[in-house]
């Protein structure tokens, strides 16, 4: 592709209250990180554009709300994503016990047929002491469904770039996959489409 061509990429922050959506988002998008911690109310949503496989993505990525009572409304922005970031917090069990939750409601919002839905998993908050949620439980959950996973930290910046930048990648090849398989059935002729009769 050419990196003139610009592919505008939709992906999703999900998951529990409390895990870090935003602070990992805004370590991605802006390199920053805040001590104090507000509620996303809905969804907001931050724009990034990088350059991936010579191609320019700009990445429109949807911080969206953990608290239960926005759980109906956040699903409604899962429609048409390209990715998603499932986040929980490695000292927070029931975060990440709430992971199978969340990803079944984006897969149950997303087209059926998406087996290949891009998804990473990112266990934050790796720099407090204090953690419930052994490494290999969380690799072995995210095996198990075929998820990479990343051990991040929003606040130190370990493994923030390199997790949205994979499920950048997956979502630029589930894209251009889509996109040569839609161009491809677009152009066949087969028997059926040739004119029934001739004359002379």
């Amino acid at each position: 592709m050419n990196p003139r061509k610009k592919v505008d990429l939709k992906l999703i922050i999900i998951g529990a209250l409390g895990v870090g959506k935003t602070s990992l988002l805004h370590r991605y998008v802006h390199k920053t990180f805040y001590e104090d911690y507000q509620t996303t109310l809905g969804a907001s949503i931050l724009s990034k554009i990088i350059i991936l496989d010579d191609t320019t993505l700009k990445l429109q990525i949807w911080d969206t709300g953990g608290q239960e009572r926005f759980r109906s409304m956040v699903s409604t922005f899962y429609k048409g994503s390209d990715g998603c970031v499932l986040a929980f917090d490695v000292t927070d069990l029931e975060s990440f016990e709430a992971l199978e939750t969340w990803r079944g409601d984006v897969l149950a919002k997303t087209i059926p047929m998406e087996q290949s839905y891009p998804m990473v998993v990112l266990g934050n908050k790796i720099d407090l002491a204090d953690r419930q949620v052994p490494q290999e439980v969380a690799r072995g959950w995210c095996q198990e469904k075929d998820i990479p996973y990343f051990e991040v930290s929003a606040k130190n910046d370990i493994n923030v770039v390199q997790a949205f930048e994979m499920l950048a990648s997956r979502a630029l090849s589930r894209y251009r996959s889509i996109l040569e398989s839609y161009l491809t059935d677009s152009i066949k002729l087969s028997p059926e489409d040739q004119p029934k009769s001739r004359c002379c």
